[in-house]
């Protein structure tokens, strides 16, 4: 099993769209293990964006991600990483495929709606930037034999 960070961004939030997005996570049999609502700070948004600090986009981006509250998630599953990130499509809403969330939802750049991490490196350490070990709540679904093989 992998374990990916999840944010419904701030856009997420402010157009009521956080239930549609947390159900295709479910419908897809990845399993949410932690989630709450937090308010970010511009503490928590550089060390979440370290690598984009000294960029000049990055006040935009700072006052986007704490302009309101955002829900963080960590989604557990087989390819976790890379099945959100496909199901979440392009970064530009207006280029991601329709059928994914951004390609259903977003027509921007930078209000895409949500964030997954891109790799097990940033999984890990956007993880722990938002959760607790004690956050974490893993478990194995009943359903679990009638979304993958034994073997899997």
């Amino acid at each position: 099993m992998e374990r990916t960070l999840v944010l419904l961004k701030p856009d997420c939030v402010q157009r009521r769209l956080m239930g549609a997005v947390i159900s295709r996570f479910e419908s897809k049999g990845l399993n949410i293990i932690a989630m709450k609502m937090i308010q970010v700070t511009p503490d928590l948004a550089k060390q979440h964006y370290q690598e984009h600090v000294e960029k000049p986009f990055y006040s935009g981006l700072e006052a986007f991600i704490t302009g309101a509250p955002v829900v963080a998630l960590v989604i557990e599953g087989l390819e976790a990483i890379r099945v959100v990130r496909d199901m979440l499509g392009a970064t530009n809403g207006l280029n991601a495929a329709a059928g994914t969330i951004r390609g259903d939802f977003s027509s921007s750049r930078q209000m895409n709606l949500v964030h997954a991490s891109d790799g097990p490196e940033s999984s890990t350490r956007e993880i722990g930037l938002y959760f607790t070990a004690g956050e974490l709540c893993p478990y194995e679904p009943t359903l679990t034999p009638w979304l993958k093989a034994h073997d899997e």
